[in-house]
């Protein structure tokens, strides 16, 4: 299992880099796992709103469908349209394949360091 130290985790298993007051949202190496074989994501459209806490689309493996959390308050900049066709890239490379990127963040879910989110995807196995 992979994590790296650059990034910030959340709960619900989401990574978060902050960058030039952008932050990309993605998946966790923990969290592509047990999802398995991913075949389908569903993604916000650039500009809608995005609320921490709350869901802002899904991704569906072959085993169940996920909601995935937004981390942040803020709005939608870009989305990485790429899963759109190839949603398996977020099992071949999860800290590579971002999920969207929020401008004007506003609030933020508390976020753990690669050491405190190892520690617990250690208690959820």
């Amino acid at each position: 299992m992979n994590f790296p130290k650059e990034l910030k985790y959340t709960g619900s298993h989401e990574w978060v880099i902050v960058e030039d007051g952008v932050v990309t949202v993605g998946i966790s190496d923990f969290a592509q796992d047990a999802l398995g074989d991913v075949v389908f994501i569903n993604l916000p459209e650039e500009g809608d709103e995005v609320t921490a806490g709350e869901a802002f689309g899904d991704v569906e493996s072959v085993k169940a469908v996920s909601d995935l959390v937004s981390p942040v308050t803020g709005t939608v900049c870009e989305i990485n349209a790429d899963l759109l066709d190839a949603p398996e890239k977020l099992n071949e490379d999860p800290y590579g394949a971002w999920i969207i990127k929020v401008e004007g963040v506003e609030d933020t879910e508390e976020l753990m360091d690669a050491e405190a989110y190892e520690a617990f995807c250690a208690e959820e196995e």
